[in-house]
């Protein structure tokens, strides 16, 4: 017997297949945009997902901030675990316990090509428990979304933590690799935003594992050289002056929170 699942989307026909079972489901060898797919997919989903995946695929999908810091969370929950393939195989196939469906994308239209074969099905699903039970965890080094928007919160102050969120949610990525900004340039001109100092969100951000203060430091250097940053010494009792942030162009001051993201893109790209 087989069954066929069409939608629009891969986050759809992910969806579509999770509803399917209460058990375990393996995602075998997928492609970068349904790892990208599955993060935000299992945050509105009630199933648990281990992913067998090839080490370079995962490593490029989780330079991406948004998509690494989502899947810290979901790991942190018990909802995804994520292992290394030894051998990679040709196919992309998510297996459950009442299906195995090869995962196809043609167009505009994702299809979840799949069996219902109980002998197929039990004989996929202990196929796959067993790679998965000789199979490497993957080291997830990037902290979770939720430690980081509560710390920042807590530690730095709720308008800058209101800011992150808003340049988070304006961008498609957050890479830092020409097609975005990355984590540590986002909070520091958050950190400019609101006046903060950078020994307050370098602090911050080594303590919670986003980067080390000697990466602020050096990333404040090149936004501070091509002018979207300033900074002033602010005295302190006892050892040498700290530095407060501050924005160094009129167009990131008039900028919403939201606006902030592409105002700093196109600033630095210019």
């Amino acid at each position: 017997m087989s069954t066929t699942l069409l939608q629009d989307d891969i986050g759809s026909m992910l969806s579509s297949v999770f509803e399917e079972t209460d058990t375990p489901i393996y995602v075998v060898n997928p492609s970068q945009e349904t790892i990208s797919s599955l993060m935000t997919t299992l945050d509105r989903q009630d199933a648990e997902v281990r992913v067998l995946a090839d080490e370079r695929t995962l490593k490029d999908v989780m330079d991406d901030f948004l998509v690494a810091s989502t899947a810290a969370d979901l790991v942190a929950a018990g909802t995804l675990s994520m292992r290394l393939l030894e051998t990679v195989p040709n196919h992309s196939v998510a297996v459950t316990a009442d299906g195995v469906y090869a995962l196809v994308t043609i167009g505009d239209v994702v299809g979840g090509l799949g069996t219902d074969d109980d002998a197929f099905v039990d004989d996929a699903e202990a196929y796959y428990e067993n790679t998965w039970e000789h199979a490497e965890e993957y080291s997830l080094r990037t902290p979770a979304i939720s430690r980081v928007r509560s710390t920042l919160e807590s530690e730095i102050g709720p308008e800058t933590a209101d800011d992150f969120d808003s340049v988070l949610g304006s961008l498609a990525t957050a890479r830092g690799d020409g097609d975005g900004l990355d984590e540590v340039t986002i909070s520091l001109l958050v950190a400019a935003r609101n006046n903060e100092l950078l020994y307050d969100i370098s602090k911050w951000g080594e303590d919670v594992g986003l980067a080390s203060k000697a990466t602020f430091s050096r990333t404040k250097t090149k936004l501070e050289d091509m002018d979207l940053i300033d900074t002033e010494k602010v005295p302190i009792d006892v050892g040498r002056p700290r530095l407060r942030l501050l924005l160094g162009d009129e167009r990131l001051e008039d900028a919403d929170g939201d606006e902030l993201a592409t105002v700093a893109q196109s600033l630095l790209a210019a």
